[in-house]
């Protein structure tokens, strides 16, 4: 296997990148089917989100009820239904903004004026006002208008951090699963490579070549995955170029 596969011919190298190519695209899917379970590689990252989100949200009633009708873990559990579900992150920043907002009144505009860093005592008086349904100053806008900024950032430095975080561990997840398969099919390739009265020894395994070409395999896997076919199509226009060149000086 190993003196074919590492031959040098195009056929042998592009078959070596399309089929390392495959194992990455079933590693990324088997780590994608792991969501079936409690969330699986969805929740890597929502930390990130409660984090930003929690200053903001406030309980104001007996029995931790919020403004908005919400407790505050029942925001979080919205919050973390629409991250696991895959929700588009505008979307996402977009409903984490709204609940926010939906908190606001006379009683928890205290707490969320100190979340936020402005007028707490303005930000009373602007909640009654929107209590009421009555019109806000230019200054109550504009005391608003701050405060909104405010959460939007937190909720976007939460969301892109948890975002980023997903992405890196859902990777480095795929990776192990990549390298895992390839361990284990080198093991099988190895063994079908042994005499009829020898068993299988994974010591000899480990230091055969078979072992460190299926360890190669699943490291490159999962970052080829996605342009395995284009290195593939490029290498062969690669070659076909440099051999017409040869001809041509023929």
């Amino acid at each position: 296997m190993t003196d074919n596969t590492l031959s040098g011919s195009l056929t042998n190298i592009t078959n070596f990148i399309a089929a390392a190519g495959g194992l990455g695209t079933a590693a990324y899917g088997l780590v994608d089917a792991s969501k079936a379970i409690a969330g699986g590689m969805s929740n890597p990252g929502f930390g990130y989100v409660k984090k930003a989100v929690e200053p903001f949200l406030v309980d104001t009633k007996p029995g931790g009820v919020s403004a908005s009708g919400f407790g505050k873990a029942e925001m979080v559990d919205t919050l973390r239904a629409n991250w696991l579900n895959g929700v588009t992150k505008a979307e996402q920043k977009a409903v984490a903004k709204a609940l926010i907002r939906l908190g606001i009144n006379s009683s928890s505009a205290p707490q969320l004026a100190g979340a936020a860093g402005v007028d707490p005592a303005h930000l009373v008086k602007v909640a009654q006002l929107i209590g009421t349904g009555e019109s806000l100053s230019a200054e109550d806008q504009n005391l608003l208008g701050r405060f909104d900024a405010i959460v939007s950032a937190a909720i976007d430095r939460g969301y892109e951090r948890a975002d980023q975080f997903y992405r890196n561990w859902a990777k480095v997840a795929a990776g192990l699963v990549a390298i895992v398969l390839a361990v284990i099919g080198g093991g099988l390739l190895h063994q079908g490579h042994l005499q009829s009265d020898q068993s299988f020894d994974f010591g000899d395994y480990i230091g055969s070549t078979d072992f460190y070409l299926a360890l190669l395999v699943g490291i490159i896997s999962t970052p080829l995955a996605p342009i395995a076919k284009d290195v593939t199509t490029t290498l062969a226009a690669a070659v076909s170029a440099v051999g017409a060149a040869r001809r041509g000086k023929l």
